[in-house]
């Protein structure tokens, strides 16, 4: 691991998941919760001139895959596989949730390995100025 490219990540991670805050912090919260609210966190002006592909592998009972695709200033997301992701983020549902939440630590999380980050790490830090 690339001590700049932790740190990038770890950046995203503090100012990503504040795009949940508005969602309560609840036990039963699942990862489809999570991005719900972040479709009303989204900020165009932010996503001007980034053409980005995130995928997000989730395991567990409420796990799945879910994409996000920016587009200069507009996004489409969705559940499944998009081809060739730019940043690709894997956890357990539950850890994901609970980051989001901030309920665990991001910098916890991604050093004892429970959130895995492949791919560009710009890209990623980038996700959390396009949905604050």
């Amino acid at each position: 691991m690339r001590v700049g490219a932790k740190y990038i990540f770890l950046v995203a991670v503090a100012m990503w998941p504040s795009a949940t805050i508005s969602l309560a912090a609840r036990a039963e919260s699942t990862p489809q919760d999570v991005f719900d609210a972040m479709r009303s966190s989204f900020q165009p002006a932010k996503a001007k001139g980034v053409h980005a592909r995130y995928q997000w592998d989730l395991s567990g009972p409420n796990g799945g895959q879910w994409w996000i695709e920016v587009n200069d200033g507009t996004y489409k997301m969705g559940k499944g596989k998009i081809p060739d992701p730019n940043v690709t983020f894997i956890a357990k549902d539950k850890d994901w949730v609970a980051i989001c939440h901030n309920q665990l630590s991001g910098t916890w999380a991604y050093l004892t390995g429970q959130l895995k980050v492949r791919g560009d790490q710009g890209v990623a830090r980038k996700l959390g100025e396009m949905f604050p």
